[in-house]
C-alpha cells in the first residue's frame, strides 16, 4: 500500500516538474522572441502616473503584447514595475518583450527636435513654439515682460536672448523649459566667447556684442562674410561713423513694415534706425548662432567701409564711397530678377 502510495506521489511530482518545466521553457521562449507586430508603432505615449498593471493592459489591447502574465512575472523578478518611465516610445517590430521592458526603465524614448532660426525675430519664435505639437503650451497668453521673469532673464527686452540652434526635446517639453535651456545656452557662449574676444574692440559689455551679432545675421546669407561684415560695422564705430544698415531700420518700423524702405523710413527716427542714431541699437534685432556671435568678437576689419548686396545674398565690399556708389548701380539699380539685398530667413 506504502510503496503504491509512493509510486503515485513520485508521479505528481514528475508530472508537476514537467509542467513547471514546460512553463518555464513557454516563458523563456515568449520573453526572448520579437513582438507580434506587423508594423512598427511610431508613437507609443507611457503616460505620467499610469500604474504597471495599465501599462499592460493597453499594450495587450494595442496589440504590442499578447502574454501580459508572463511579462508581469519577469519585471516582478527583476523588480521593474516601478522603474517605468513616461514618455513617448517607437516601438519596432523586432523587440523582445524583455528589450521593450528595457527600452521603458531606460527612457529611450522617441527624440524631436525644435529649430529656433538665426535671424528670427523673439515673435517668430514664439509663433514656431505655439505651431508645435510636440511641446507643451505654457506660455500662451503671457506677456513678454512675463515670460522674461518666468525664464530669470535679467534684461528687459526678449529680442536676441535665445540661441539660436536646434535642440533635441522628448513630446511633453513645455515651450517655457525650451526657452530656459536656450537662454542659458545663449548665457554661456557670450561668457565663454567674451573671454576669447580680439582686442581694441569697441563692445562695452557682452550684451553689445549680442546687438552687433544680431546685425551681422540679418544683414548676409553667406557664412563666411560675417566677420568681413562685423569688420565694417566695427571699423565705422572706431571712426564715428553711423552704423546705417537697412535691418535696424525694418526692426524699428516693426509692423509698419511692408517689404520695402522709402527714403523718408532711413530718415525717420527711431530707437533702432541706426540712420539717425549713433553706435548701436538698444536692443539686438534678431536671434543669432554661434558664428555671428564669433564673427563679431573676431571680425576681419579691413579697408571696407561699405558694402552692397549683389542679389544673390552675397555682398560686394568697398574702401571708398565712389567704389560703392558705382556698386549700388551696378548691383541694386540694375535689379536682375529673384535680387535680394537681405537674407530670407
Amino acid at each position: 500500500m506504502l510503496k503504491k502510495l509512493f509510486l503515485s506521489l513520485l508521479v505528481l511530482i514528475l508530472i508537476g516538474a514537467g509542467a513547471a518545466a514546460f512553463a518555464w521553457q513557454q516563458f523563456n521562449q515568449y520573453m526572448t522572441s520579437p513582438l507580434a507586430l506587423e508594423e512598427p508603432i511610431e508613437s507609443y505615449i507611457v503616460e505620467r502616473g499610469r500604474s504597471f498593471n495599465g501599462l499592460l493592459q493597453d499594450l495587450e489591447k494595442q496589440g504590442v503584447i499578447s502574454q501580459p502574465l508572463f511579462v508581469k512575472v519577469y519585471a516582478r523578478m527583476n523588480q521593474l514595475g516601478n522603474k517605468i518611465k513616461a514618455g513617448e516610445y517607437y516601438i519596432d517590430k523586432d523587440l523582445t518583450p524583455i528589450a521593450l521592458l528595457d527600452k521603458f526603465v531606460v527612457g529611450d524614448s522617441v527624440q524631436h527636435s525644435f529649430t529656433i532660426v538665426e535671424g528670427h525675430t523673439f515673435k517668430q519664435v514664439k509663433q514656431a513654439l505655439a505651431n508645435n505639437d510636440v511641446l507643451e503650451q505654457t506660455l500662451q497668453g503671457k506677456s513678454d515682460a512675463e515670460i522674461l521673469k518666468l525664464i530669470g532673464a535679467k534684461e528687459n527686452h526678449p529680442e536676441g536672448l535665445f540661441l539660436a540652434e536646434t535642440y533635441q526635446l522628448v513630446r511633453g517639453t513645455s515651450d517655457l523649459d525650451l526657452l530656459k535651456r536656450s537662454y542659458k545656452a545663449l548665457e554661456a557662449e557670450l561668457e565663454q566667447s567674451w573671454a576669447a574676444k580680439a582686442e581694441n574692440l569697441p563692445y562695452k559689455s557682452p550684451y553689445e556684442v549680442l546687438i552687433m551679432a544680431s546685425i551681422v545675421e540679418k544683414e548676409t546669407a553667406v557664412p563666411a562674410e560675417r566677420p568681413k561684415i562685423a569688420g565694417v560695422f566695427i571699423k565705422r564705430m572706431q571712426i564715428g561713423m553711423r552704423l546705417q544698415t537697412d535691418p535696424t531700420v525694418i526692426y524699428g518700423m516693426g509692423d509698419d513694415y511692408k517689404g520695402n524702405i522709402r527714403r523718408k523710413d532711413l530718415r525717420k527716427p527711431t530707437a533702432y534706425n541706426t540712420y539717425t542714431i549713433d553706435g548701436l541699437p538698444p536692443t539686438p534685432i534678431a536671434m543669432v548662432g554661434r558664428d555671428a556671435i564669433q564673427a563679431s568678437l573676431h571680425p576681419e576689419i579691413g579697408r571696407a567701409l561699405y558694402f552692397v548686396a549683389r542679389g544673390d545674398g552675397s555682398h560686394y565690399f568697398s574702401s571708398s564711397l565712389k567704389e560703392h556708389n558705382r556698386a549700388v548701380r551696378d548691383y541694386q539699380l540694375r535689379r536682375k530678377e529673384a535680387y535680394r539685398s537681405t537674407p530670407e530667413k
